[in-house]
């Protein structure tokens, strides 16, 4: 079964590899210069959705193998990495471009994280008064180039070769592409998204650096971290972006105001609600220790500038728009359609004998019932004899994954 990976991205000391802390169960290295992060930091992210068990009333029963559930709210896990600071120049090799760029090849969607407050500039290096939207614009500049060079200056062979050959364009440019992930189911939706219908061998250095732009937006989907909101200047430079740019593709965030509610939490200082402004302090029924005046202050200086201001740090609303962004389905494969367990009898816990809503899969839109069965049975999809979602309603093979449908048992000759 895929598992979808985003990536981190932007210039150095933008704040990427806070963001992966703060969102993660990664231990990546932070730091106020440029290129704290050589390799790529890989964790695993969770993001917030609606359980089914509160919708059927099964919130007791509920035991997610991976994440947690608490009162129908699901966290559900996502990979995510970030990767080596981009500066402008890399698609030539400037900074860690070449490893950079050569990163990105297995992420599904990016989160271009900027630095909003404007106290740093390309390079990472601080500063004052520079202007954000510059690392907006050239970070997709540079993706731009890397793939268009590297596709323009074999152009001639791959135009003689597709006259040879007589396949077709999207077949073609599969074949080109694969290096960065795509398909051709990529590649036709390419095609389409890009409006190009002229025949391939009369194409313009022109009419390839569009067919990259429908590639970018097709096959690296970005959406805009603004980062260290709660810094001075960020106000100005929000306002100057959002004029700018597609605000449903832009999240406001702190990254290290969300580590440091999540630190105060798991330090059972504070009883953290994450991805809202709610949080418990100490008093004689929570068990919850007392803070420190100084950490008590720092506490008050985060609400003051980020939670009653913003309504939250932005961190998880990011991974919620990630999700959004890829169309993904969270699907929940289960054995008993009636009782939603997954049949397992186990040792533990009563809970863990009865549990249900076990598994929680994120499908891509446009995935069918087939498909899914063979990502999870493999070589035993041959013994399915139907498959059914609530109600005893049975589904064929091509029908498309829905939210209404997400529910479903593959019913094996011989199982109950």
């Amino acid at each position: 079964m895929k598992e979808f990976l985003v990536a981190c991205v932007g210039k150095p000391s933008a704040g990427k590899s806070s963001f992966l802390n703060a969102v993660s169960d990664a231990a990546a290295k932070v730091g106020n210069f440029p290129f704290t992060t050589i390799k790529p930091n890989h964790g695993v992210a969770y993001v917030p959705i609606d359980c089914p068990c509160k919708r059927f009333g099964k919130q007791e029963q509920c035991a997610p193998k991976h994440g947690k559930c608490v009162d129908g709210v699901r966290m559900v896990p996502l990979k995510i990495m970030d990767v080596a600071g981009l500066v402008p120049g890399a698609s030539t090799g400037e900074g860690l471009g070449n490893q950079f760029l050569d990163d990105l090849r297995t992420a599904d969607l990016l989160i271009h994280v900027v630095d909003s407050s404007g106290t740093t500039d390309a390079s990472g290096k601080v500063t004052i008064g520079y202007d954000p939207i510059n690392d907006i614009d050239w970070l997709r500049e540079e993706i731009h180039s890397w793939i268009f060079n590297n596709l323009w200056k074999k152009w001639p062979n791959i135009t003689r070769r597709h006259i040879a050959t007589a396949q077709s364009t999207a077949e073609t440019l599969a074949l080109q592409f694969s290096g960065y992930g795509a398909n051709l189911l990529c590649c036709q939706k390419t095609l389409d998204r890009s409006g190009i219908t002229e025949n391939l061998e009369t194409w313009t250095e022109e009419t390839v650096r569009k067919l990259v732009d429908a590639f970018l937006d097709e096959r690296f989907p970005t959406i805009i971290a603004l980062n260290k909101i709660d810094l001075p200047d960020s106000d100005k430079n929000i306002d100057k972006i959002f004029r700018k740019y597609d605000s449903s593709k832009i999240v406001l965030t702190s990254a290290l105001a969300e580590m440091f509610l999540r630190k105060l939490h798991s330090q059972k200082f504070i009883n953290y609600i994450e991805g809202t402004e709610f949080f418990d302090l100490a008093d004689e029924t929570n068990g919850l220790k007392p803070l420190p005046e100084t950490t008590l202050a720092r506490l008050e200086k985060v609400q003051d500038l980020v939670l009653f201001r913003y309504g939250n740090t932005g961190v998880t609303a990011t991974l919620q728009l990630a999700v959004k962004t890829l169309e993904l389905i969270p699907t929940f494969p289960v054995r008993n359609i009636n009782s939603f367990g997954d049949g397992s009898t186990g040792s533990g816990s009563a809970k863990e004998k009865a549990g249900v809503f076990r598994d929680c899969l994120l499908v891509k839109k446009g995935t069918t019932m087939g498909e899914l069965m063979s990502d999870l049975l493999g070589e035993s999809k041959k013994f399915c004899q139907y498959i059914e979602t609530v109600g005893g309603v049975r589904l064929s093979e091509s029908e498309l994954i829905t939210p209404e449908n997400s529910f479903v048992s593959f019913k094996l000759s011989g199982s109950e």
